[in-house]
């Protein structure tokens, strides 16, 4: 007894010693504070076994369970080396066919779905594969550290989508476009003889939250990923990776057939481009014998493509799956296309390139499609392509890291972004035909399914800069797991699982996470206003930006303030991208009048003293929303002081700093938007509302600064 507690005080100031750093995530397997419910677990698993034979990846599952049990109950767990014959442990199973066919709740699990239920005094974790055991393991691990019971387990899940990748921006250099948690982790020069530890932890987060593909390189990629010199380092990675069930995919340069092949072109249809394809892809699975596939970026942004052999996107991806032969991968074709066109509408482009090629993509080839028309806005309408390819598998893009959403010095928790857009219904096949069920592909009877989410994950300690981050790496990978999971539920799992298990404090922290998406809209592009962040950086306020290397790179091109009113107007009188959408979604954004302030300036041009549904004009309600919503991270910093006694003292601190830092640039953004618009409206700033103290000229040198080089 007396070695017992002197153990448990051990274990017990061990942990208060140590500053949390956020380096375990929301795999935190700290000891459980409560007697009798340790005590209970304690019970419920005091051995591990695993039936039938053993393989890397239900070792991972063996390991993440020992090193959880540990932590959470305070004492080893052993593992069985033949089969459980006693009660009172955890059982690992991979279904045989007999077992499928003998349990109706086991033939509804996909391959990789998992069930865990109480059987004959032991815990049961059952899937079909290796891979569902290793979920299922990681599911058992969660309801413990929730402190969910385990009596009388019968829980069943399986996935809604077959391909749940993180999309990484990283470059061979190093650094990371559009990253905002240092550097890559991938240490290119050390590969493939140094295997950084950081590699198996990453794989253990992302495998713990269902994610099972991951694109390593950024999508404006590299031809030297396909060299063979780097194919090793590549496949250095996959190998960590499998141990998780986690495949690899690249970013492929459209141009490598000329500037790795000495080709004279990279045509899609030329004999020679097609056959150094191929050649090239069985190289690949050679040396990665489970390759995932191909991401490409063609014709966007300067990035070549087929286009430039007078060749369309299908007949561009064609040629990669053809490729890809009789391996098992797939070829993910970006829809993030759009002309310079100072007259058109950015927001149909993408629309009007894909819709007409639907039906015409080959098997193997799905195309990926970001949550909105224009490029990761705080809020934006779903994509019209959404819908609109009923014959093409498309993969829903969400993007973690905040680039357009104050990166990672701004507390914005993106699950409600993500709902917001799988919750909204296309009308495609009548009501009911959400972005989510197009996705998942129960709309269109898709036998292929994808959802990709760019990553927001870089060489800082904690991973994502911001300690908070993390909620949405965890949020999006349960939503690509299951889309039907609320975004408020996965905020409080995540919180109780790497912040605090205190319940005053986990409902304080979640209902902070649930509104800070909606505060940074109020205070930065509130009532639908978009695109009008800083140029080179996309950093802070720059509505009043006219010239860029193209036009579409603008604010005034989105925003449209003039004397009369603001908004871009894109009804049958305006570009008439409205038209693009079923009826039932015209009719709900289309009359002015009716249209939900959220999207309002996205479909409409408004006078400065329109009347709104709030029963103030325009021009106040904008005010309204700024100043509002500058005063809401007031409100945040008061609700994260609430919670100083329920977290740990460092990442207490981290965050109250950036929730200052945050507090600044939302009164920047206010300033500079009012002050701006202002120019137009001709109005005085609304009571109670205070004329901001500094000038439009003074709030314009502190953009300057940022975009200084």
């Amino acid at each position: 007894m007396l070695r017992s507690l002197l153990f448990l005080l051990l274990v017990v100031g061990a942990h208060r010693s140590v500053a949390d750093d956020g380096y375990r995530l929301w795999l935190k397997y700290d000891l459980i504070q409560d007697a009798a419910q340790r005590k209970a677990y304690q019970q419920a698993t005091q051995f591990i076994a695993i039936e039938g034979a053993s393989s890397p990846v239900l070792q991972s599952a063996v390991k993440e369970l020992q090193l959880g049990l540990k932590g959470l109950l305070g004492q080893p767990v052993s593992v069985l080396t033949g089969p459980a014959k006693k009660q009172g442990g955890i059982i690992l199973r991979v279904n045989s066919a007999a077992n499928v066919t003998a349990n109706d709740r086991l033939k509804k699990l996909s391959k990789e779905g998992y069930s865990l239920r109480s059987e004959k005094g032991n815990v049961v974790v059952a899937g079909p594969t290796d891979a569902a055991v290793l979920y299922g393991t990681f599911a058992l691990l969660r309801q413990l550290q929730t402190r969910q019971s385990l009596a009388n387990l019968a829980l069943t899940s399986t996935p809604k989508i077959e391909y749940r990748m993180l999309n990484h921006w990283d470059n061979p250099n190093g650094t990371v476009e559009r990253g905002y948690a240092g550097s890559s982790i991938w240490k290119w020069y050390e590969l493939p003889e140094l295997l950084d530890p950081r590699y198996q932890d990453y794989a253990r987060a992302n495998a713990s939250i269902g994610i099972n593909g991951v694109v390593i390189n950024n999508v404006n990629a590299s031809a030297r990923y396909l060299t063979p010199e780097y194919l090793r380092k590549v496949a250095a990675l996959a190998k960590v990776f499998r141990a998780y069930g986690i495949r690899v995919y690249l970013s492929v340069f459209w141009a490598a057939p000329k500037t790795l092949g000495g080709l004279p072109t990279s045509d899609p249809l030329d004999p020679k481009v097609r056959s150094w394809w191929t050649d090239k892809t069985n190289e690949i699975y050679k040396t990665i014998p489970d390759f995932g596939g191909f991401l490409v970026k063609a014709n966007s942004e300067g990035e070549p493509g087929p286009q430039d052999y007078g060749r369309n996107h299908a007949e561009g991806a064609n040629m990669l799956t053809e490729a890809l032969g009789q391996h098992d991968g797939i070829v993910m074709w970006r829809a993030f296309v759009y002309k310079a066109n100072s007259n058109g509408d950015r927001f149909k482009e993408a629309y009007e390139e894909f819709k007409p090629l639907d039906g015409k993509f080959a098997a193997k080839a799905l195309v990926q499609v970001k949550n909105g028309p224009i490029d990761f806005m705080a809020r934006e309408p779903f994509h019209p392509l959404f819908g609109a390819m009923p014959s093409t598998p498309l993969v829903l893009e969400v993007q973690l890291t905040q680039e357009y959403l104050g990166f990672a010095t701004h507390m914005v928790y993106l699950g409600p972004l993500i709902k917001e857009c799988l919750e909204t219904d296309t009308y495609s096949k009548g009501k009911g035909s959400t972005v989510a069920k197009v996705v998942d592909g129960s709309v269109d009877n898709h036998q292929i399914s994808g959802i990709a989410g760019v990553a927001n994950i870089g060489s800082d300690r904690n991973w994502t800069g911001h300690p908070m981050g993390q909620a949405n790496w965890y949020a999006y990978g349960r939503l690509a797991w299951d889309h039907t999971l609320s975004s408020e539920a996965l905020a409080k799992e995540w919180t109780r699982m790497t912040l605090t298990s205190e319940p005053k404090a986990v409902s304080t922290i979640t209902n902070l996470l649930v509104k800070s998406r909606d505060i940074y809209v109020r205070y930065t592009m509130p009532l639908g206003l978009h695109h009008i962040m800083g140029q080179t950086v996309h950093y802070g306020p720059e509505p009043w930006l006219s010239k860029s290397a193209r036009p579409d790179w603008t604010a005034v091109y989105y925003h449209k303030a003039d004397s009369i009113g603001l908004g871009f107007d894109r009804t049958a009188k305006g570009s008439n991208a409205l038209s693009l959408y079923k009826p039932e979604v015209q009719q709900m954004w289309g009359d002015a009048k009716t249209c939900p302030l959220n999207y309002l300036l996205w479909f409409h041009h408004v006078p400065w003293k329109q009347p709104l549904s709030t029963g103030r004009t325009l021009w106040n309600e904008l005010c309204y929303r700024y100043y509002t919503g500058a005063d809401s991270v007031v409100w945040m910093q008061q609700q994260w002081t609430q919670v100083k006694p329920a977290v740990d003292p460092a990442l207490y601190a981290d965050v109250a700093a950036r929730l200052q830092a945050q507090h600044k640039e939302a009164i920047w953004w206010r300033d500079a938007c009012v002050l701006y618009f202002q120019t137009f409206a001709k109005q005085p700033i609304p009571a109670p509302f205070a004329p901001p103290e500094r000038s439009l000229e003074a709030v314009k040198q502190i953009v300057d600064i940022y975009q200084m080089r």
